[in-house]
């Protein structure tokens, strides 16, 4: 693999995932991202009791994403080979934490806050 371009890397995960669910994943974080950018924009920015409740889901999101990545990829921790797989499963494990958080957040402000009316 010489060039490292945008179809690289979505065949390289269609790959891993499965073209199906690949796009699924996709569709639903561009879905949870625009639900998010409502909710900022309606609530004129965000919340910080509900934020921070939210930020409690995060290392379950992280320990999740990685999971779901070993799952997916037939491999666990004894097949990592080197310090860029410590750094992948890193980002792997942050980008996890964010879109759980993200989405805990959209969550408790659309469904559950009470106080919309103000």
């Amino acid at each position: 693999m010489k060039d490292l371009t945008f179809g690289t890397l979505i065949a390289v995960f269609e790959e891993i995932f499965g073209p199906w669910l690949f796009w699924v994943m996709a569709v639903v974080a561009l879905l949870v991202g625009l639900a998010f950018i409502y909710v900022v924009i309606r609530d004129r920015g965000l919340e910080s009791r509900p934020f921070l409740r939210a930020e409690l889901s995060a290392p379950i999101g992280a320990v999740a994403a990685v999971a779901f990545v070993f799952f997916m990829t037939k491999s666990g921790l004894r097949d990592m080979g080197g310090p860029i797989d410590v750094i992948v499963m890193l980002a792997i494990a942050a980008a996890g934490a964010v879109g759980l958080t993200i989405l805990v957040y959209v969550v408790q402000e659309m469904f559950l806050n009470k106080n919309t009316g103000e």
